[in-house]
């Protein structure tokens, strides 16, 4: 049994009580000695969250503290030489009591932690059992409390509305405090790289080697830490994205808009917008197998030296991928302004050319420049492309044709695999996401003051 299992459980008693205490509703109106404030299906929405919420708050309960409770537990019956190591040995034996919980024996051999897993199975399950029973009774006192409430003076249609509308607010208040809690960390553990490597030497340093090493005698002993290379290899490969993508993109806006027939609009513009719906590793299939050996074929041809692993390709393909999102925006913008200017400008004998590139494009330029910025923040964001096609090398360079590295590769390679959560190396991934963050921020800030110092209402 699993939480999912108990989540089913609280759904199908929900239903039950919105049918039965909607039927009850009826009867009581059928009755016809008396009439309800509400209509019987609002009784059977009070019922039915008087069911839910409570077994929801249960689970809730146990999904947050369940295995810190049962952890504590093992820990608590473990010998005392085992229970008074320090934390970070405890939390490694909880781990590997963890493991052996869930993935069995395998090649563990110490009969202590052994048994401690077989505890923590059947601690875990009792305590799924008991979350289980716990729910459901909070669901049936939730049940008997609304079928009380089906009278003529209760108002279930208000009663309903108000925790509906207590719902929606806080599922935003966690929205935005979730928001607050991402950006909380990435300040908080920037803060402690920063302690160890200074501000200008990450902001302004030129060369980023993070590879410390774990003795002063071994190479490396020193890591550097200066992004430069990485925010240079960012920007041009989402420069050369752009170039690619801003034109192709806004010329099929103008097309499906203002040239194409309501038919082959119908297909054309679900068709390019398939674009955005590929996976982005099926991209980096295409530009390291495809597009990357295309351009070193041809500068062998051209007499030009093009890495196998360049910002070129990964600039292309990217520039590929987000012309949907530069399409679909000019779009919208595009079809935003009056068909009456357009019209009053054709009968003032401009050329549908000049009726675009004069009133059109002028009038949409606040949604087709926020379209721009915006596709420039996703291609910033982007990681599988330029792992695959442009490598993983920091090497700060302008010439499109070497190989370059991005911030959010660095920041993968950095948190994968065994790491050590205190060493600078590992905390510098989290300078470079506040630093990404602070980027696009502004990039979307900028975009938004775009539109609304230039945004033109129509009537």
């Amino acid at each position: 049994m699993t939480n999912s299992t108990i989540l089913v459980v609280i759904a199908l008693l929900a239903v039950i009580a919105f049918a039965v205490v909607r039927q009850k509703s009826v009867a009581v109106v059928s009755g016809a000695t008396d009439t309800l404030h509400s209509l019987p299906r609002y009784h059977g929405y009070y019922a039915s969250l008087m069911v839910l919420l409570p077994g929801l708050a249960v689970l809730a309960l146990w999904a947050v503290s369940g295995k810190t409770i049962v952890e504590n537990l093992i820990l608590a019956g473990l010998p005392d030489a085992i229970a008074d190591s320090n934390a970070e040995r405890l939390d490694l034996l909880i781990n590997r009591i963890r493991l052996i919980a869930e993935n069995g024996t395998g090649i563990e051999t110490s009969e202590h932690l052994l048994a401690a897993a077989e505890r923590f199975n059947r601690l875990y399950g009792m305590g799924i059992v008991a979350t289980l029973l716990l729910s459901m009774g909070a669901s049936a006192a939730g049940y008997l409390y609304a079928a009380r409430k089906v009278v003529a003076e209760f108002r279930a249609r208000p009663r309903f509305e108000k925790i509906l509308h207590g719902l929606l607010a806080l599922s935003s208040f966690l929205a935005i405090a979730i928001t607050i809690g991402i950006v909380a960390s990435l300040i908080f553990e920037s803060l402690r790289f920063f302690q160890q490597v200074p501000l200008d030497e990450f902001v302004f340093g030129v060369k980023w080697s993070p590879q410390t090493a774990l003795r002063i005698d071994q190479i490396a002993a020193e890591g550097a830490f200066g992004a430069v290379p990485l925010f240079a290899g960012t920007f041009l490969i989402a420069f050369i994205a752009m170039i690619v993508a801003g034109p192709i993109g806004l010329l099929a806006a103008i097309y499906l808009t203002q040239y194409a027939g309501p038919a082959t609009r119908n297909v054309a513009k679900p068709v390019l917008e398939i674009l955005a719906g590929v996976p982005t590793v099926v991209y980096g299939f295409f530009a390291a197998l495809t597009v990357a050996p295309l351009f070193r074929d041809a500068g062998i041809v051209m007499g030009l030296d093009v890495a196998s692993e360049s910002a070129l390709a990964a600039g292309v393909v990217m520039g590929i991928m987000i012309i949907p999102f530069v399409s679909s925006l000019s779009d919208d913008a595009l079809m935003a302004v009056p068909d009456s200017i357009k019209q009053g400008s054709l009968a003032l004998g401009a050329t549908p050319a000049e009726t675009i590139v004069r009133v059109l494009l002028p009038a949409a330029l606040p949604g087709i420049a926020s379209s721009f910025l915006l596709a420039v923040s996703r291609a910033i964001g982007e990681t599988m492309i330029v792992v695959m096609a442009a490598g993983m090398r920091p090497n700060l360079t302008a010439n499109p044709l070497e190989a370059v590295t991005t911030v959010t590769v660095q920041i993968v390679a950095l948190l994968t695999g065994d790491q050590e959560f205190n060493s600078t190396k590992t905390l510098s991934a989290f300078a470079l996401g506040l630093a990404l963050f602070v980027t696009t921020l502004v990039f979307n800030i900028f975009a938004l003051q775009l539109v609304r110092r230039y945004r033109q209402a129509y009537d």
